[in-house]
């Protein structure tokens, strides 16, 4: 089973080989193992979750996260009027397997990638919203609106199109939202 992803949102392009060639000597620092794939991204395991500022605990079944390059960013049917510039280039980093380590580990590893990467973090979806399905009530929307609305920082609706004419929204955030979502009883990240 797949876990948890965000996107990384770099507003100036970058190779994916310099991006690992500036990422790969800091993971080497707490993941073990880490290893360069064939279509240029990287997956690791994290060993050493105090260099991302958690407590140490066991990390034994977190598994492999992965960080590759996101061929849709930028798309012509997102709304990217929020941000000036638009993206430049997307990645993404995601968990191989689910559950709450896993999303704790991935959020703590997506706030520390956007520091080294100067991004935005693209959550691939509506935080706090309870299922994740369009066709909740209007009610529980406005509810996952008003969580993180209540945090500081800056987070940006971003609309797209879903096919046959609809479209829908996702949240994309700054490091100092991620920061605090990270620390809010209701954190977690859309899988």
């Amino acid at each position: 089973m797949a876990g948890p992803a965000v996107g990384l949102w770099l507003f100036e392009q970058r190779s994916l080989e310099e991006i690992r060639a500036s990422t790969l000597p800091w993971l080497e620092t707490f993941c073990d193992p880490v290893e360069a794939e064939a279509d240029g991204g990287v997956a690791f395991r994290v060993q050493e979750p105090k260099a991302l500022g958690l407590h140490p605990f066991s990390t034994a079944g977190a598994g492999m996260f992965f960080l590759s390059e996101d061929g849709f960013i930028p798309a012509g049917d997102e709304d990217y009027s929020a941000f000036s510039p638009a993206p430049a280039q997307g990645l993404i980093l995601a968990a191989g397997v689910s559950g709450q380590v896993k999303h704790t580990l991935l959020g703590h590893l997506a706030l520390a990638f956007a520091r080294q990467l100067n991004s935005m973090i693209d959550f691939d979806g509506i935080l706090g919203y309870a299922s994740g399905d369009r066709r909740r009530e209007v009610t529980d929307l406005d509810r996952a609106r008003a969580v993180v609305a209540s945090l500081p920082g800056i987070l940006r609706e971003v609309s797209y199109d879903t096919g046959g004419g609809d479209r829908w929204i996702r949240h994309v955030g700054d490091q100092e939202f991620l920061t605090a979502w990270l620390h809010h009883p209701d954190f977690h990240l859309i899988k």
